[in-house]
């Protein structure tokens, strides 16, 4: 009986956690690894990275959980969670990009999920976008490098921006 209560006690609670939130705010709710690398162009627009309102994340929840077990079940990864991969990715593709000379001219960030890494932000040529892309790659363990670089920090990015310091709107 008393775990009947708890099942009851949690169901109510889980909506009225819900609507606690405001929908609009966006957090990294799953945890994903979100750092900036670099600052050399400082122009560059910031990405949102992995922010989500709640509803994106409850959207997302369900695909995630597929995403994270096919690796394992396809026989591709060790864990049955490609997810749990990402937090020990980060500091060796953080450690493989700050090798670079080329990062002194550029701004870039770097968002791990389920072993892809996604670059955003602005270098100065195509040649620096690409050598990015090379070194992440060469991280053990990473499965696919996602690069949404802009050269320069002019026009308009391929990524999501993050709201302006200040801004109430997400």
């Amino acid at each position: 009986m008393k775990g009947l209560f708890l099942l009851v006690g949690a169901l109510v609670t889980l909506p009225a956690m819900a609507q606690s939130h405001n929908p609009l705010e966006k957090k990294n709710w799953f945890g994903d690894p979100f750092f900036q690398v670099s600052k050399g162009l400082a122009a560059c627009p910031a990405p949102e990275g992995p922010m989500l309102t709640f509803e994106e994340q409850r959207l997302q929840a369900h695909w995630r959980a597929e995403r994270g077990t096919s690796c394992w079940l396809a026989g591709k990864c060790k864990d049955s969670n490609a997810y749990r991969y990402d937090k020990t990715l980060a500091p060796q593709v953080e450690a493989a990009l700050k090798a670079l000379p080329e990062l002194a001219v550029s701004s870039v960030w770097v968002t791990v999920q389920r072993r892809w890494v996604f670059l955003e932000g602005c270098v100065a040529s195509p040649e620096h976008a690409l050598k990015l892309e090379q070194a992440v790659k060469s991280v053990p363990e990473v499965e696919a490098v996602v690069p949404a670089l802009m050269i320069g920090a002019r026009g308009k990015p391929p990524y999501a921006l993050a709201p302006r310091k200040g801004s109430r709107h997400h």
